[in-house]
This record gives structure tokens, sequence and C-alpha cells, in this order.
């Protein structure tokens, strides 16, 4: 009986969730007796042309991780959308847009100027920018164009299941790997992770004060955390009471407030907002009726960068999506 032939492909991300793959250690060794892998540009050479010339629908799955940012990433997705059976949104930035989808809130003009002509370290007095075509004596260069904004998968392509994490732990990759090769997978559209947000996993839940409050608003270098307290009591921005679980509290055993790279769970629409909310009904709530709009705006604007930190990884994805353009 013929292997199911699978295809890993990499877009717009930092190639954590390449190694991500490489980490199933041992286990990877199962993952290649079961299937044959047909694409994985990152580990093996195969060529778009070894894709396209394909049967539509024989590859049993693709694995794509990387938000897209490029009119190249766009095209190979649609490829390997026709060409596979179903297709796996790996990782953050595939499934939510992740930290590449920060660039959305400055537009395509402004990032290009700031990354090849005003960033201290650049040296480009003639302000030459890439080009999407060059001639040489060689032949026509040519360059993917760079898009406005960066895309989710799903915004892109119609995705059938989605890993969460940056990147997805090796459990949750192993335990959608089986599903696949069993045909025991769940609904489409899922996300093959717990439903229950992370504060539900919290190793810190069973002392997690009854009445929550922050009193103040801290960055992670300022103090040294109790890591026999709730981050958010302590002032710590943690991004728990909006994300799914399923990490294993990766971050929170190593005494960091969650980020929030496994999303929102099912029934919040919107992982930044709902975050914001959580924080505005905890902060100063002790001796509230003594609370000054005052200092309630000091505290506040004590939170570095709000967007970027209750959309992290999932602005693309939001209600949001991108900054409002001129």
């Amino acid at each position: 009986m013929a292997k199911a032939k699978v295809a890993f492909y990499w877009c717009a991300s930092c190639g954590g969730c390449e190694e991500a793959v490489i980490d199933l250690n041992e286990d990877i060794l199962k993952v290649v007796d079961a299937v044959d892998i047909v694409f994985w540009p990152v580990a093996l050479d195969f060529k778009y042309k070894d894709i396209e010339a394909m049967k539509d629908g024989e590859i049993a799955v693709s694995f794509i991780n990387g938000a897209i940012r490029n009119s190249e990433q766009e095209e190979i997705v649609k490829l390997l959308r026709k060409k596979s059976g179903l297709v796996v949104a790996f990782g953050s930035c595939s499934h939510l847009g992740g930290i590449p989808g920060l660039a959305n809130f400055h537009d395509r003009e402004a990032i290009l100027t700031r990354s090849y002509e005003t960033a201290p370290t650049v040296v480009n007095p003639d302000r030459i920018l890439p080009q999407l075509s060059t001639k040489m004596p060689e032949g026509e260069l040519t360059l993917p164009e760079f898009s406005e904004t960066v895309k989710a998968l799903d915004q892109v392509i119609d995705v059938d299941y989605y890993l969460p994490g940056c990147a997805p732990p090796a459990d949750l990759i192993m335990g959608a790997v089986t599903a696949i090769l069993e045909g025991n997978l769940p609904e489409k559209g899922s996300v093959l992770a717990p439903e229950k947000s992370l504060c539900g996993d919290c190793p810190r839940g069973e002392k997690k004060p009854e009445k929550l409050v922050m009193k103040d608003v801290k960055r992670v270098h300022e103090i040294i955390p109790d890591p026999e307290k709730c981050f958010l009591e302590e002032g710590l921005i943690c991004l728990g009471p909006a994300t799914r679980s399923g990490c294993d509290s990766r971050c929170i055993k190593a005494n960091m407030p969650c980020r929030g790279c496994f999303g929102p769970t099912k029934e919040v629409r919107d992982q930044g907002a709902k975050m914001a909310s959580a924080i505005a009904s905890i902060l100063g709530l002790e001796g509230e009726e003594e609370f000054s709009e005052e200092k309630a705006a000091e505290i506040v604007n004590k939170i570095a960068d709000p967007a970027g930190t209750f959309y992290r990884f999932s602005l693309p994805s939001s209600l949001l999506r991108t900054r409002k353009r001129e």
C-alpha cells in the first residue's frame, strides 16, 4: 500500500515551525516511516515543478507555516491547496498572522523605507529599493512582489485544520499526524488543541486570589515575578485569560507571562479586545471609589505598546486586521 504523500511549506515566519518538526526527535522516524514527504524546501531538494506535475488532490496533507507576505507565497499555497486533500495551518503565523502580522500597523512604503533607507545600520545613499525585475547580462532577475498587508493562511486559501502555537508543541504535532493517518479528525475548521483558556491549565491557578485585582502595570524586566503568584496580580500583562490552552504552560513554567501565541478559544472573537476587557475589569478595583480618572490614565499609560501587546500574534485575523489607511 502506497504511503500518504505529505508536504511542508514555509511562508513568512522565523523558521521555528520547521524546528518544531525536527523537535519531534525519535518520533520523526515514525512520521517518515508512515508517510512519503514529497515537498519540504527547507530540508529536501524538491522543485515547484514537481508539485505542478502532480494530480489535483494527490498530496494527502500539506502543513503550511508562516503568514502570507508576498506573491510567491500566495502562488505556492494556492498550488498546494489544489494538489492537497487537506491543508493544515501550522503555527501562529499561519493560523492568525503571527508576529509578521504586526507589520500591518505600517503600510508597504513605510516598511521598505525603514528597511532600506532609514534603519540605523543601513548604508544606501542612492536609495536603491528591491525591484520586481532587473535585467542583467545573464538574463532577467525577478523577485516576488511585497504585499501591502500580511494575511493569515485562511485569508488566501481554504484551510481544513489549525495547529496553534509559536511553535506548535511536539505532542500536538504528533497528535495531528496520528489523527490524519488514522482518519480520526474533528470537524473541519477545528483548531487541534484544547478549547479551554490557558488560565484553566495554569499551574498558578489554585493560588489565584478569589478577587483578582491589578494594582499597577509593570514590564517583565522591572521585577522578578513571584513564581507562586498570578502574573496579573503582580501587575504583569499575561494573555492567559484570552488564550487557548494546550501549550503545557511553557512560558509560565519559565516564569514568563503568556504572550497569546495559541490564539483565542472558540468563544472569543477578538483576542486583543477580550484581553483589553479583562485588564479593564481588574485594573485598580481595590479602592475603586477613590480611583480618579487621572490615576487610571497613569496606570493604563504604563502598558507599553498596547496594540502590539494585545494583538502580538493575531492582528491580521482580528477585527482590526490592519492600521486604518489614509
